[in-house]
């Protein structure tokens, strides 16, 4: 068995009393949270950041103790196996922007909203567990 391993953040920011959540459409055209393969040399969270940039151009501060965790095989390579770490990030007012060549659409939408453009149950449970973690309460880490 062959692995891949990728690593990006599940991104939110709050307005109006609301907690609004960054999906991304793959080129693929699935939906997802910022996220891409990890560099020689960097740790999980220096790629989630410079997934983040690279995707939606915005340098969000990652949140002390959150870490979730997604694996699952590639259809387009067999014997592959897929292990994607997320962090939570927020970020305030920032616009969000469409980098070319690496996704075909970004959204912004409440947690309710969010959870609808998800067609695996794996996403959908990293995205509660995020919600959950933000409602709770957290503390920020880094820039």
């Amino acid at each position: 068995m062959n692995w891949e391993k990728s690593c990006g953040a599940i991104v939110f920011t709050r307005r109006e009393d609301k907690v609004l959540f960054v999906i991304v459409q793959e080129l693929a055209g699935a939906y997802s949270f910022p996220k891409g393969h990890m560099e020689h040399g960097e740790t999980e969270r220096e790629t989630a950041c410079r997934e983040v940039f690279e995707e939606i151009g915005l340098h969000p501060v990652l949140l002390n103790g959150f870490r979730e965790m997604d694996e699952y095989d590639l259809l387009e390579k067999p014997g592959t196996r897929k292990q994607v770490v997320y962090f939570l990030a927020e970020y305030g007012n920032d616009p969000l922007v469409i980098r070319e060549g690496e996704i075909r659409r970004v959204l912004l939408a409440p947690y309710e909203e969010a959870e609808q453009y998800f067609e695996h149950e794996s996403t959908r449970r990293i995205l509660r567990a995020a919600y959950d973690f933000v409602t709770q309460g957290s503390s920020p880490a880094c820039r």
